[in-house]
């Protein structure tokens, strides 16, 4: 935790920088304190996870970063411009340009193909059709689902419905990815595949900020962010381990206990 103002030259390096983070609720008598006075930054192109137990900040945290919520006090800086004070629609207009947001639920529209929902936040952006479709196109080839924009969510697995979700978030080309329990519904080979996918964005210089309960997941980010009551209690950057490996660490293991799962084409490891 840097409890410092970072000086002009670090500053250039920095996406997210935040002072002093407080966020107050007032639930009926009682004032509950979600964040309490957090002074941290994450630099541009890095993947941090977040971690904490239920009540710890870490949602609180990820909305405010998201611009979703505003603090009740201290300054969030989001690529060099404080965005703590901006009102409803300015914030809006940030969450549209610079940030995609990746969710546990997938939060697709059921009866639109996969093209469609990932067209969706350049059609609030008023972008003609034919650049829509085209950088819809562009992102879903670049998730690996190029052969199925024209289906829909029902006639896909939770992993390609994750994967048209990060597509949606990549459309825009932002300069930030948060994703909060993107694994959560998944099983562990298919939460190992979105961890490769999002180690390969991150490669790519991408910053990705995840939410997760999961400390195997939170091992393919090379920084731990872990919450306690409002609070950063550890803050660590570690070695990720390579999600590739450990996808074919898993699919070897499968093949041996159920061989008759492979998928029909799919060689066994």
């Amino acid at each position: 935790m840097s409890k410092e103002s970072p000086n002009s030259a670090h500053q250039e390096s920095y996406l997210i920088r935040t002072e002093h983070l407080s966020r107050t609720y007032t639930m009926g008598d009682q004032q509950v304190h979600a964040l309490r006075g957090v002074s941290n930054h994450i630099d541009r192109g890095t993947f941090v996870a977040i971690m904490g137990p239920s009540g710890s900040g870490k949602s609180t945290f990820m909305n405010i970063i998201g611009c979703l919520d505003k603090p009740s006090g201290g300054k969030y800086f989001l690529d060099g411009v404080d965005v703590s004070s901006l009102n409803r629609d300015q914030l809006a207009e940030i969450r549209n340009k610079k940030i995609g947001f990746v969710f546990q639920q997938f939060n697709l529209l059921a009866r639109t193909s996969a093209l469609e929902n990932v067209e969706l936040p350049l059609l609030y952006a008023d972008v003609p059709a034919s650049e829509r479709k085209r950088r819809a196109h562009e992102a879903l080839e670049r998730v690996g689902l190029g052969g199925r924009v024209h289906h829909h969510p029902n006639q896909m697995s939770g992993g390609q419905q994750q994967r048209v979700a990060i597509a949606r978030a990549l459309v825009t080309q932002p300069k930030l990815i948060l994703a909060d329990e993107p694994t959560g519904n998944l099983d562990s080979e298919t939460s190992i595949e979105v961890m490769t996918l999002f180690q390969e964005l991150w490669k790519t210089g991408i910053t990705i900020v995840l939410v997760t309960h999961e400390p195997d997941i939170a091992g393919f980010a090379g920084r731990v962010i872990s919450m306690k009551d409002g609070r950063v209690r550890i803050d660590r950057r570690q070695e990720p381990a390579d999600a590739r490996a450990a996808l074919a660490r898993e699919r070897a293991l499968r093949a041996q206990e159920h061989p008759e799962e492979l998928a029909p084409g799919e060689p066994a490891p």
